[in-house]
């Protein structure tokens, strides 16, 4: 699938109509480097490669937002956006060179509810199934994992993260299990599995974290044993209990008082079971709670040096990633107590029952103390209540515990196939790999005579795939050839195996390749690769002796930026 063309208009008024061709495309910024502004780019080259991403589901902020200080918006950007409906279109084409070949429109705007336009070849869609529906025109996949946004972010490398690595192009919380399935699927191995592998670790997580909290308050010997003692106190309390002689009235009210009893033990032992999961969340909840900013924060900030080390020019500061992982902590907190709500309202359902029970008790007792019930009979029937209170709690806590490692082991089970079944793949994922291999290495080889690795190794949780060198840690700008060397490889390699993808690669922060590997990927490499190579550049970056103008596709400056806005 290729670009074809990417339109900028107002509902009226076509503002811009970028066109795509094969090969390398340049969106040229005029400004000189001398007179450029610190803040960087603010003619709306990198936006083109935003709003693009836009189209395919992203949110569309950083097209506005300060990409340091997310909280500061450009709001002369977004007002124009907004109050002029502005309405982005992006046409991406089976083969560019066949008229009749399929095409797929994507068409957004940034307005919401009744005015928002969000269409797929003039139908209009949900937010909840538009990512799913284009992945499965693109990538004919319905699965649910990999998401779309995840298999497309080395095709649009924008943000930070992605212009840093080759194949760690996720956010840095990402789990192993996640790029587990988005490598497996870009090496055209896709499995029905991946999405329910996560959620099964997910649930690990949760009940692991349950069952410790458990096992901080009591065992489950302790638990046994306690049984024990309050049934045989119940059995001895009722044995004492029914050696009162009482008349035949009384003995009708009693029974009566004791069906009550029982349907209050019941409750209440119901009670205490949701009372239970509801404390044990809320701790879990604290637990994360706890860990915001400080129990990573040494690893976050290891993490922030080596990328700062690799990206010298990274715009992201370290409260910004520590602002990231409390966001992914909170996403945390909502998925484990996203079962309060229903746990609140059948509390409170059981407990105006159990009231109404208590008071049909209150008002039964009453009258048995009319016909004459002795106080100590009063007192041997209110400790029943409690020992069967007790009995109730201890039954659950035991019922939880046995629950949660009945589920771990269920959950254990279910992973141990799933991992098998990907671990019998091993073979055609070595062999995937060596094929890639020989389109990386040799495209690596032309730009620094060196050749890069790429490596599918099996871990606990999943596949991961690293790329080496035996030059050992790369500069700045040899990482971002490798990058481009990975990207371009790919697409000849997801040709030879005919794997559906993207044929076009969107690189920001170009600049900092050396110039000799600018001329060599520029003119020679991308050349023989069947592929649209989109960089947005200053002019002024750019070796003398490319041909700018056969390239050019976008030419801007500050009296012409992208939305035309004074």
């Amino acid at each position: 699938m290729f670009l074809k063309k990417l339109t900028i208009s107002n509902g009226l008024e076509l503002i811009r109509d970028i066109q795509f061709h094969k090969g390398l495309n340049l969106i040229i910024d005029e400004t000189k480097t001398i007179d450029r502004r610190e803040s960087g780019n603010n003619v709306g080259k990198t936006t083109v490669l935003r709003l693009i991403y836009y189209c395919f589901g992203g949110d569309g902020k950083n097209i506005y937002k300060d990409p340091e200080f997310k909280e500061k918006t450009n709001t002369q950007i977004e007002r124009f956006l907004k109050n002029n409906n502005i309405i982005i279109s992006m046409t991406l084409k089976d083969d560019l060179e066949s008229p009749r070949s399929r095409e797929i429109e994507i068409r957004r705007n940034f307005l919401s509810q009744k005015d928002k336009i969000l269409e797929i070849n003039g139908e209009k869609q949900k937010v909840s199934e538009f990512q799913n529906n284009l992945k499965e025109l693109i990538f004919a996949s319905t699965h649910e994992k990999p998401k779309l946004k995840q298999i497309i972010a080395k095709n649009i490398r924008d943000e930070n993260n992605r212009i840093a690595f080759a194949v760690k192009v996720l956010n840095p919380f990402t789990t192993v299990e996640e790029y587990e399935s988005l490598y497996l699927f870009w090496l055209g191995i896709e499995l029905d599995t991946s999405a329910r592998k996560q959620q099964l670790l997910r649930d690990q997580t949760i009940e692991n974290n349950l069952l410790n909290r458990l096992k901080r308050e009591v065992t489950l010997s302790q638990l046994e044993q306690s049984l024990i003692v309050v049934k045989r106190t119940i059995d001895d309390l009722t044995e004492k209990k029914n050696s009162f002689c009482v008349n035949k009235k009384y003995e009708q009210d009693f029974e009566k008082l004791n069906r009550i009893k029982f349907q209050i033990n019941k409750l209440s032992t119901s009670l205490s079971s949701m009372e239970l999961r509801r404390d044990l969340i809320a701790a879990s909840k604290t637990e994360l709670e706890n860990e915001v900013s400080s129990v990573k924060g040494q690893q976050i900030m290891a993490m922030y040096k080596e990328a700062k080390f690799l990206i010298p020019e990274l715009q992201k500061s370290f409260e910004d990633t520590i602002k990231f992982h409390n966001l992914m902590i909170k996403m945390k907190m909502e998925y484990i107590t996203n079962e309060i709500p229903t746990l609140e309202s059948e509390l409170a359902a059981t407990k105006r029952k159990v009231s109404e029970l208590l008071a049909q008790e209150k008002k039964l007792a009453r009258e048995l103390n009319k016909l004459g019930v002795v106080d100590e009979l009063q007192g041997i029937i209110a400790d029943i209540s409690k020992a069967h209170e007790k009995k109730g709690t201890i039954e659950e806590q035991r019922r939880l515990w046995k629950y949660s490692e009945a589920r771990l082991d269920e959950i254990s089970t279910e992973l141990n196939e799933i991992n098998a079944g990907i671990a019998s793949k091993d073979g055609i994922i070595q062999k995937r790999v060596a094929e890639f291999n020989k389109y990386f290495s040799e495209m690596s080889n032309k730009l620094y005579g060196e050749q890069f690795v790429l490596s599918a190794d099996k871990e606990d949780r999943g596949y991961q795939l690293r790329i080496s060198s035996l030059s050992g840690n790369l500069g700045t700008g040899k990482k971002k050839g490798q990058i481009a060397a990975f990207d371009l490889a790919y697409i000849q390699f997801a040709d030879a195996y005919d794997i559906k993808c993207l044929h076009f690669i969107l690189q920001d922060q170009f600049e900092n390749i050396h110039g000799n590997q600018i001329n060599s990927l520029l003119t020679e490499i991308v050349a023989e690769v069947n592929c649209q190579y989109i960089l947005p550049v200053l002019r002024d970056k750019l070796p003398d002796d490319i041909e700018v103008d056969r390239y050019e596709i976008l030419s801007l400056s500050q009296s012409d930026k992208l939305f035309r806005q004074k």
